[in-house]
């Protein structure tokens, strides 16, 4: 039955209702209590963030590719996930690509590069940069107790301007500078506005509000291509937090490992070794880089299966797909085809050795000057070779890899890599000539993950390969000299799997 002031609460805006839970005191009192009688704030021990001199040249670079124009790149702002409560931020890549500024840092930010006169921007470069924020607010404000979303008795103090300047290396202003900062100087003769797009809807309406008035338009799309063509080759910097994202993520498997015995006791196994995975991600960085893959038996020859709820039977393969994100947000991608009960039966080993053998004909073909293309092709022609000597495809091994054939793709319809950094699919809005096409220089990461997936109602394979999947992901630095495969700590033998399976059981 309605209420009987049905028509006053219609009234009402839906985007207001959320506050009718609320029993927040606002008498003047309270007011006049809860923002006084607090003591100083301790003194600021933030100092400059080691991603400080890498991100400079990374703006710098960026700099160049833009003269005389003003780009914009949002950190993006929290989505909401059920009402009134948010999913835990994450900054655009890019963002944290040219700041450093990783985990949950800034929601609302704005990196603003300003155009300058040539060479008297920062380090030299043709741009100042200038991040807009929300600082922390006073607690002589309402938004200090009662903002469920920024408040400091709600989610914790906010760093000042000062901090974040410190940390980055980067001049800071409040964000409600921003709309006149983006303004100034704009015309159809002068300063062209650029913005990544698709990233806040707010910043973005501010700057579609200029441009209409202006006539100050640019074309957004070539930004986000050139900010994702600049994370292809890693510096220094982001080839030691790569590092530590594999390392982090070899720890996490181990785990994994050593908690199949209680997989296997479970209705949903799969979920334990989710949970074992993700539960490390949170101890260990920041969170998971993508959803965990815990497909055990059939469930294994479903290529993104994250519905992790299945049963983990011993017998049978599981198929793990996990990557920690660290702090900085780079994160690992690494795939494991493990037996539950520590030993491969001779047709899954026979499958896995062919999967393995691909994956070092890939990693044979990853080397300077070779194409990104190259790695795939060099995978595919041991896969086909394979299934053809089992007698599984209709024509030659030669003749399924013509382009107008691929019959060995009907059990491996993914590619073999993909770059890997900020991103689980990074550098993905780069032109097809520097990715697909591009070649392979010295700081390039990569995956390289070939797979062979067996369907248990496939009548096009013999009854014993049917419910195998398998996937070995290994994740590359392209070197001066060859490659070096930065998750090689994680055994990839089916003799060292196995031994090191036992070790952590029994250990």
């Amino acid at each position: 039955m309605w209420p009987m002031n049905a028509e006053s609460t219609a009234e009402q805006p839906l985007a207001d209702r959320g506050s009718n839970r609320s029993q927040r005191p606002s008498s003047a009192e309270f007011l006049r209590f809860i923002t006084s009688g607090w003591g100083g704030r301790p003194e600021s021990t933030v100092t400059r963030g080691p991603a400080a001199d890498a991100t400079a040249r990374r703006r710098s670079e960026i700099s160049g590719r833009f003269p005389g124009e003003r780009l914009v790149v949002p950190a993006g702002t929290f989505k909401v996930r059920s009402n009134d409560t948010d999913y835990r931020f994450r900054p655009h890549s890019a963002f944290a690509h040219l700041t450093g500024l990783g985990a949950e840092q800034e929601p609302d930010a704005v990196l603003v590069l300003h155009p300058v006169e040539d060479g008297s921007g920062d380090d030299g470069s043709g741009h100042e940069a200038v991040l807009y924020i929300r600082p922390l607010a006073g607690r002589d404000t309402e938004e200090f107790f009662s903002d469920s979303r920024y408040g400091e008795f709600w989610v914790g103090a906010r760093p000042t301007l000062e901090e974040i300047e410190t940390l980055t290396g980067v001049r800071t202003a409040h964000i409600d500078d921003l709309r006149d900062a983006l303004a100034k100087d704009v015309g159809e003769d002068g300063v062209q506005l650029r913005i990544v797009p698709d990233v806040d809807e707010a910043i973005e309406a501010v700057v579609e509000d200029i441009r209409a008035a202006e006539q100050a338009g640019a074309r957004d799309e070539v930004l986000a291509e050139a900010l994702s063509e600049l994370r292809l080759v890693k510096d220094a910097h982001e080839v030691e937090q790569m590092r530590r994202a594999v390392a982090t993520t070899i720890e996490g498997f181990e785990k994994i490992v050593r908690a199949l015995p209680d997989a296997i006791a479970h209705q949903r196994g799969e979920r334990v070794i989710e949970g074992t995975f993700v539960g490390h991600a949170r101890q260990e960085g920041n969170a998971v880089g993508y959803e965990t893959i815990a497909a055990a038996g059939e469930h294994a020859t479903t290529l993104h299966w994250i519905d992790n709820d299945g049963h983990v039977r011993e017998g049978e393969l599981v198929l793990v797909d996990a990557g920690v994100e660290i702090d900085s947000l780079y994160t690992a991608d690494i795939t494991r085809t493990l037996p539950v009960d520590g030993t491969f039966t001779e047709v899954q080993r026979r499958v896995y050795q062919a999967v393995l053998d691909a994956a070092d004909a890939a990693f044979a073909a990853a080397v300077p000057g070779a194409r990104f293309r190259d790695v795939h092709a060099a995978a595919m022609k041991v896969i086909a070779e394979r299934l053809s000597e089992w007698g599984l495809l209709p024509v030659s091994a030669q003749e399924s890899l013509l382009p107008e054939n691929q019959h060995h793709r009907r059990w491996m319809v993914h590619g073999t890599s993909h770059h890997l950094g900020l991103d689980v699919h990074d550098c993905a809005q780069a032109r097809a000539e520097l990715y697909l096409d591009g070649v392979l220089e010295p700081g390039m990461v990569f995956t390289i993950e070939p797979g062979l997936y067996f369907k248990s109602d496939d009548l096009l394979v013999p009854q014993e390969y049917r419910g195998i999947g398998v996937r070995i992901e290994d994740d590359v630095l392209v070197t001066a000299h060859g490659n070096e495969n930065l998750s090689a700590a994680l055994p990839r033998e089916p003799a060292a799997v196995e031994a090191w399976m036992k070790k952590l059981r029994n250990g």
